[in-house]
């Protein structure tokens, strides 16, 4: 029995950190190729499968499928982009397919593993950008992070109240609180 619940405890713990990308593709992958060796020069990876992520900066749907222009930054151990105040460039990917551009919008975060096809020269602001240009193997678009909202004086009977002129009301403490104070010492 006990065997059992280390084995169980022992799977929950993989599978929660497995990779997002297929283990068929991951195989295929090339780690090492770095993005800043590939961005220097694509040509020499054609054919090569990478594993790039990063925050979707635009997305086209075009004729031959939709065309995702994504600014890179690192990947975590499961393939989740990291860091998003910091990336070496930027890259294109195409899906063969139709990916809606309500879906895959500006700002949500992308790992992809894809076939390195040649380098693409599009205009980026004034200048012209040198883009790594993809063919997507897999895709993965992952959740948006919901971020909490905390009130500055979360209101309750153990916390502190601003307007009750700096005492502390602990229901342990009946007298410290407002109620007890303006009820029993009027002002």
């Amino acid at each position: 029995m006990r065997n059992l619940r280390v084995i169980a405890l022992t799977l929950a713990f993989l599978c929660g950190c497995a990779h997002v990308i297929s283990k068929d593709i991951l195989k295929e992958i090339n780690r090492e190729i770095t993005f800043a060796e590939l961005r220097k020069n694509p040509q020499v990876y054609a054919g090569e499968v990478v594993l790039l992520g990063g925050v979707i900066v635009r997305t086209v749907n075009k004729e031959e499928g939709t065309l995702l222009e994504i600014y890179q930054t690192a990947l975590s151990r499961e393939g989740r982009p990291v860091q998003t105040d910091v990336s070496e460039g930027r890259f294109l990917a195409l899906y063969e397919g139709l990916l809606d551009t309500e879906i895959y919008r500006k700002g949500r975060k992308v790992t992809i593993a894809g076939t390195v096809k040649d380098e693409k020269v599009m205009k980026l602001g004034e200048i012209d950008y040198h883009y790594p240009y993809l063919l997507i193997r897999d895709i993965h678009l992952w959740k948006e992070e919901q971020r909490r909202r905390y009130e500055p004086y979360p209101w309750g009977p153990w916390w502190y109240d601003p307007w009750d002129y700096g005492y502390p009301w602990y229901p342990w403490y009946p007298w410290y609180g407002p109620y007890w104070r303006h009820r029993y010492y009027r002002r």
